[in-house]
């Protein structure tokens, strides 16, 4: 891993254990990456998430969650949307809709980290980081 792109990681490291059907995951963490995680919670695609540490590394334990009898992962999909190399900063009126509105997209606002849905509620635009189906 590159380790110059700690939410690129992040999410790769997400999709590629919900490929393989694992139960969990741990990955370092950041309080960017732990408050998307617990969106992610909030939203339904994943059962838990608990951050913890040993010595000075921060770590979480992400554990998935699984539909229809454990054989179909709730994340279909994730992807990064803003690179550190390329920025996507979006206002309120131009946020997309992800899968028709059965996705979400998960913004840095100057109000914090929300969904696409909540930054519309709040009338507030900001970055785009990952889009998730």
């Amino acid at each position: 891993m590159s380790r110059s792109d700690f939410i690129g990681d992040f999410l790769t490291s997400i999709r590629n254990a919900a490929r393989a059907k694992k139960d969990k995951l741990t990955v370092p963490s950041s309080s960017l990456t732990v408050r998307i995680a617990e969106i992610l919670k909030e939203e339904g695609f994943i059962e838990n998430v608990k951050p913890f540490a040993e010595g000075q590394k921060h770590f979480a334990r992400i554990h998935l969650k699984y539909v229809g009898g454990g054989k179909k992962p709730a994340i279909q999909g994730i992807n990064r949307v803003s690179k550190p190399g390329i920025r996507y900063y979006v206002g309120c009126n131009k946020i997309p809709k992800v899968q028709g509105g059965l996705g979400i997209s998960i913004l840095t606002t100057p109000k914090g980290v929300m969904t696409d849905r909540q930054a519309r509620e709040n009338k507030v635009g900001g970055e785009i980081i990952c889009r998730v189906w």
